[in-house]
């Protein structure tokens, strides 16, 4: 995470700093509700009774997970893929990446306050994320829509105001950032990480035929769970 931090510029440095700033407790606010929400058994009751609307039941008709790939936004972004080399994956914008280590550091806190182990939390928090959601993500054409929601200065005013305000970092989280022990942590689980691949081809029965469509066939998650 700090290695995000220090291949930007000196300008984006400060700007990757103001979002990390800006949102940490925002993040922090909605992880801890996730969190006790699930280990409250909330969400897989929420979960399980979402699953059973996708059928007709009791009279009512059914209402399955929709696509919302139709309309012109994400058509033009389909062409624009199309051109797109498939290593490409764009510039790396220092809002955003201040915004998404933020939040990646915020659940390390919560998982750490709530008592899991370093190769837990790391797996959850950061392995998971690079290795398994971020290719997932830009495979399944959504990586846009995170960076063009975090580029929405109004998104972050409205939930905290401290966003293009002029409002003063919080040096406490930043000196916290620089030098939290989970930096060691990550550097040892990296050591340890397997080099096998997970895959999900084309022809796998086993998973639900929308994530294993087209060109977007393949889901590499590294074997990150011989890490928990």
């Amino acid at each position: 995470m700090k290695a995000v931090y220090e291949s930007l510029t000196e300008e984006g440095k400060k700007e990757f700093l103001t979002a990390y700033s800006a949102s940490y407790y925002p993040c922090m606010d909605i992880l801890y509700e996730c969190y006790e929400d699930v280990a409250a058994g909330s969400e897989i009751r929420s979960v399980v009774l979402a699953g059973r609307r996708f059928y007709e039941k009791e009279g009512l008709p059914a209402f399955p997970m929709g696509k919302i790939d139709q309309t012109q936004m994400w058509k033009v972004g389909e062409r624009v893929r199309a051109v797109r080399p498939a290593d490409d994956l764009g510039p790396l914008y220092p809002f955003t990446a201040g915004v998404y280590v933020a939040l990646m550091m915020a659940q390390i806190e919560v998982l750490r306050k709530k008592g899991h182990s370093y190769s837990k939390i790391i797996n959850e928090s950061l392995i998971e994320s690079v290795d398994s959601l971020n290719p997932f993500m830009h495979a399944r054409r959504v990586s846009f829509i995170w960076w063009t929601t975090v580029q929405q200065p109004q998104g972050w005013d409205q939930g905290n105001g401290l966003h293009d305000n002029g409002a003063p970092l919080n040096q406490d989280l930043i000196s916290n950032f620089f030098e939290d022990p989970v930096h060691d942590a990550v550097k040892v689980c990296a050591e340890l990480r397997p080099t096998v691949d997970i895959s999900v081809p084309a022809d796998a029965d086993f998973v639900r035929p929308e994530l294993r469509q087209g060109n977007n066939r393949v889901c590499s998650v590294n074997a990150n769970l011989s890490l928990h």
